[in-house]
């Protein structure tokens, strides 16, 4: 058994007896530096071990999140009508799909954006619409042709009205005339308008009364709407309230619509289905669309594209204003706030870029330029911050910023809203790194004796200098 003074021989701190140690002013000055000097660096440490490290580093993009990529949006186009709004999506791989509809939704807006109804019904998607045999040289006139000044008195003078606005160089239009005179012609002799007054076709010139055109949100030609007899404005704002006629426009189709709107007003007791309603849908309250939804593409460069399109109406380019704000635009999947903000506990400035173009408004001054198309240029890189939780890795969160420049750009063709969009081959990845307690104490430790051994330096120093002094002032010999 090891004996009590053999245990103590092993001593690192010999203990000097209090009575042969001398205090002094300087060393209390010194001891209480030393003591606010350790607890002001520890406190330094301590938040030094709290606060999260990270480092970044960018690498081959891994894209653990498939092939496809989503892109959410939400655009407000002022001038640009429903009934035509188009999203369309291409790509390098020649991946083109035009008026995608299943996951968009579309709602009529004022000039203001706001809403002006429910969701705006696209409908079913028609068949390739059917023309009458074109007739060479001049077609006979069977209906009447209205402008600004009369337009009102017709509407409101007989219980159906069907209009079709017209543009003359429009090829759709041309295709369209023959038909529509013939049907003209026949609904005349089987309704006379003095007689029997139910119905009448007519039509309007839109590039002669172009604000005739614009009051009933035109935008294609021919577009055939039908009003009914004290339906046609309402009391909110002056609103229209009237249907669009998408059918085949072959003589006898166009009579059998006819018919069928004549029959309820004639058997007004009965409320039948009318047998076309899948070729009339209520017509745009206005002008103006908000789209929004999502699409999914290929992680290769693409488009996405917005403008007017139709298989069966031309468009004047001069006439198209494709203005538009942007609400949101993202891509890839949703982040949910506690996760974003999670992340920003880690990467402060992460999801900057995350939607940078949210909010922002893209306006054509018809007054300055006409068949302006807005571009928007769009450099993607995908983002993953990946944190350390009891020494195994966890994806926290994985996003795509990206970088954008627009421009206006004068074409020959219909003006679209474009963004063109470029996923970069590298992505960013930023990691969490823990700190290890064990450094943390070595730290503490590494101060404490530090600062304790470089004051009782200073002390000796300041104590033999003291001394020294003291006797040069006496006058002692070296």
């Amino acid at each position: 058994m090891i004996s009590s003074s053999k245990l103590k021989s092993v001593d690192f701190y010999r203990k000097i007896p209090r009575d042969l140690t001398e205090a002094s002013l300087s060393g209390a000055g010194l001891s209480i530096i030393a003591a606010l000097s350790m607890v002001f660096l520890f406190g330094m440490e301590l938040s030094n071990y709290l606060t999260v490290n990270t480092s970044t580093s960018v690498i081959v993009d891994k894209s653990s999140d498939g092939d496809f990529l989503r892109i959410d949006f939400n655009l407000s186009f002022p001038a640009l009508s429903c009934e035509f709004a188009s999203v369309d999506v291409s790509d390098v791989l020649g991946t083109n799909r035009l008026n995608i509809t299943k996951t968009i939704r579309k709602f009529s807006i004022d000039h203001d954006l706001n809403p002006t109804g429910s969701e705006f019904q696209s409908g079913p998607v028609l068949h390739h619409i059917k023309h009458g045999d074109e007739i060479e040289g001049e077609v006979g006139e069977g209906s009447v042709s209205l402008n600004s000044r009369n337009f009102d008195q017709y509407a409101q003078q007989y219980p159906i009205l069907v209009v079709n606005f017209y543009a003359p160089w429009c090829y759709w239009s041309n295709r369209l005339k023959p038909s529509w005179e013939s049907a003209a012609k026949i609904m005349r002799e089987r309704y006379d308008p003095e007689m029997d007054g139910r119905i009448l076709l007519v039509n309007v010139d839109c590039t002669a009364d172009a604000e005739l055109c614009r009051r009933n949100h035109i935008q294609g030609y021919p577009s055939i709407r039908i009003f009914r007899k004290g339906s046609d404005i309402k009391d909110d704002h002056g609103h229209h309230d009237h249907e669009s006629y998408y059918g085949d426009r072959d003589t006898e189709s166009l009579v059998k619509t006819m018919e069928s709107l004549v029959a309820p007003i004639q058997l007004e007791s009965l409320k039948s289905e009318n047998a076309t309603q899948s070729t009339k849908r209520p017509a745009p309250l206005t002008g103006g669309c908000r789209i929004e939804g999502y699409v999914r593409v290929k992680k290769v460069p693409g488009n996405l594209i917005i403008s007017a399109r139709s298989g069966a109406h031309s468009f004047d380019p001069s006439q198209m204003n494709m203005s538009h704000v942007i609400s949101h635009l993202s891509f890839g999947l949703k982040v949910s706030p506690k996760v974003m903000n999670e992340a920003k506990r880690l990467v402060p400035y992460i999801g900057g870029s995350h939607d940078k173009l949210n909010g922002r408004s893209f306006v054509n001054h018809r007054d300055v330029d006409a068949n302006v198309t807005i571009e928007h240029y769009l450099q993607i890189v995908k983002t993953e911050v990946v944190t350390r939780r009891s020494s195994r890795e966890h994806k926290l969160l994985e996003e795509y910023e990206y970088t954008a420049h627009s421009s206006l750009v004068q074409s020959v063709y219909i003006p679209a809203a474009k963004f063109h969009f470029e996923l970069s081959p590298m992505q960013v990845l930023i990691t969490e790194n823990p700190k290890s307690f064990s450094h943390f104490i070595t730290n503490v430790c590494a101060i404490i004796g530090g600062v304790f051994t470089v004051a009782g330096i200073l002390d000796s120093i300041l104590h033999h200098t003291v001394r020294l002094m003291k006797k040069v002032e006496l006058g002692k010999n070296f």
